[in-house]
């Protein structure tokens, strides 16, 4: 299979993409957060296809795109108040709620769950697929399992080609980590995984608000999740990664001493003086968490090489966009953190 690049500027680029939705192919999808690789979230067939495409575990389930809100209830059985409260704050935007689903959405999608995860993405071209293929677009982030997402077309290509239809490049994602999900049939709210919504604003508009453990440490393996990102170990490049903690000077001390020919350091900013310039790299500013938000998985790929043997990574305050960042390094790490205030 040769992989199309569909240009979002061109004119018949939509269209195109839209078809090979309602034909039942692959489609990678810019979106706000990261690129999806989407098929026909209505057709079982073409939902199991992501899954082989990516080397994905069966029990992982799936988000649903939709055009606007008015479509959630077609896919879900019930709709609390709660959850329209979010929509109107959030939708479109990096935001995926968890409800009840219908009988009509194959379970495929759900893992079998009762539940499914639906958002409306901010991406304009992408809410127009998919509004002309008259389906809502089922979509993890469109990478083989368990690497960085892809936040640009030349990611998906790098990790799809040859194993899906088409790409619709709409440039670099502006968020650059995946949404927020949040599980709304619960007694309470529950976060399960922390995106470009941070927890203080969805609590301004839910009052309440419960972080699942998973957010912050490993699932057991015969746990069963009800949202994408939530048991597996993911974002990883071919070198072990370290979270460092503590202050840039306490994590220089703990890393210099050990910082070896094959070794590098993903830092903030703030702190590249620190450290050999041909040995570091900064992937946004601890100040501006949103850049670290958007560089990080093009950061991560570019460390993605067998000449890189250790990754030491610094993490920024688990606060607002910050949460998702520290999130994704620590699955990366596979949640492997060191104290740099430990260093001699």
């Amino acid at each position: 299979m040769r992989t199309l690049l569909l240009s979002a500027s061109a004119p018949d680029s939509v269209h195109k993409a839209s078809e090979i939705i309602r034909a039942g192919g692959l489609l990678a999808i810019p979106t706000e957060t990261v690129y999806g690789l989407g098929a026909n979230g209505m057709d079982g067939a073409a939902v199991r296809r992501i899954f082989e495409a990516k080397g994905r575990p069966q029990d992982n389930p799936l988000i649903l795109h939709v055009a606007g809100p008015e479509q959630i209830w077609d896919l879900c059985s019930t709709v609390p108040a709660a959850a329209e409260r979010l929509m109107e704050q959030f939708w479109p935007g990096p935001l995926t709620l968890i409800l009840p689903v219908r009988d009509s959405v194959p379970k495929a999608v759900t893992a079998g769950l009762s539940t499914v995860g639906v958002r409306c993405p901010d991406c304009d071209i992408t809410r127009e697929v998919i509004r002309l293929a008259g389906v809502p677009i089922a979509a993890p982030s469109a990478n083989r399992s368990g690497k960085p997402s892809p936040t640009t077309a030349a990611h998906v290509l790098h990790d799809m080609e040859g194993r899906i239809d088409a790409i619709l490049d709409d440039g670099p994602c502006r968020v650059g980590v995946e949404s927020t999900i949040v599980d709304l049939t619960g007694d309470r709210p529950r976060l399960l995984r922390p995106g470009g919504i941070g927890p203080e604003r969805l609590r301004e508009v839910l009052g309440d608000l419960i972080v699942d453990e998973a957010v912050t440490g490993i699932l057991p393996a015969d746990a069963v999740v009800r949202a994408p990102g939530m048991k597996y170990t993911h974002y990883s490049p071919q070198g072990t990664v370290i979270i460092v903690t503590g202050s840039g000077a306490a994590a220089a001390r703990y890393i210099l001493p050990r910082l070896g020919p094959r070794d590098r350091v993903l830092c903030f900013a703030e702190e590249l003086a620190l450290y050999p310039a041909e040995a570091a790299s900064a992937y946004g500013a601890e100040s501006e968490p949103e850049t670290l938000a958007r560089n990080l998985f093009a950061a991560l790929r570019e460390l993605d090489r067998e000449d890189v043997e250790t990754i030491y990574a610094r993490c920024p305050e688990a606060t607002g966009v910050g949460m998702a960042v520290a999130n994704r390094l620590q699955k990366a790490a596979g949640f492997q953190i060191v104290k740099g205030e430990d260093a001699p």
